[in-house]
């Protein structure tokens, strides 16, 4: 070995050689100052989490009142240029020589497919806040409505194989 090595070994060098070793009742009240430290530290940080999520819980607060107020204008003015973008359209079939009738039934039938279509992508995107996955994974763990349903949790296959929707 080097030499450095064999100085450490001897413990002739270092820091923890510089005086005698605490008896054990010193070490115990350190362990417990340093956990006493330790654990307010910890409460010291939990406060200011605590705070912050306050304070961020108020801000979306008032965040999402105001979301919502715009959003009822962007509403409002979007219907009111809808409905002006179709009487346009009416105005125009109309002077290319349909009836008014059928003017207003093409714009109609336009509002009617948008419509449905607006509606069947929110069905789509609703279903995922049912949180299947979610459910799934409960289910094979016993909990919920879906446990009577579901494999159990040291089954070979996955939850997901299993027909686990409600009846």
């Amino acid at each position: 070995m080097s030499e450095t090595g064999e100085a450490g070994e001897r413990g002739t060098s270092g820091p923890a050689d510089s005086g005698p070793a605490p008896d054990l009742a010193e070490s115990l009240r350190q362990i417990g100052a340093n956990g006493r430290a330790g654990l307010g530290a910890a409460a010291g940080a939990a406060r200011a989490l605590r705070s912050l999520v306050a304070a961020d819980l108020s801000l979306a607060r008032s965040a999402f009142g105001r979301a919502l107020a715009f959003v009822g204008v962007a509403i409002a003015f979007g219907a009111s240029s809808w409905l002006l973008l179709v009487a346009t359209l009416i105005a125009f079939l109309s002077s290319l020589g349909l009836s008014w009738f059928a003017a207003m039934l093409i714009g109609a039938a336009l509002s009617l497919a948008v419509t449905a279509y607006a509606g069947w992508q929110a069905m789509r995107y609703f279903e995922h806040t049912r949180l299947q996955a979610t459910r799934r994974q409960l289910a094979r763990l016993g909990i919920g409505e879906l446990a009577d349903l579901a494999p159990t949790p040291d089954a070979a296959g996955s939850a997901r194989e299993a027909d686990i929707t409600p009846p």
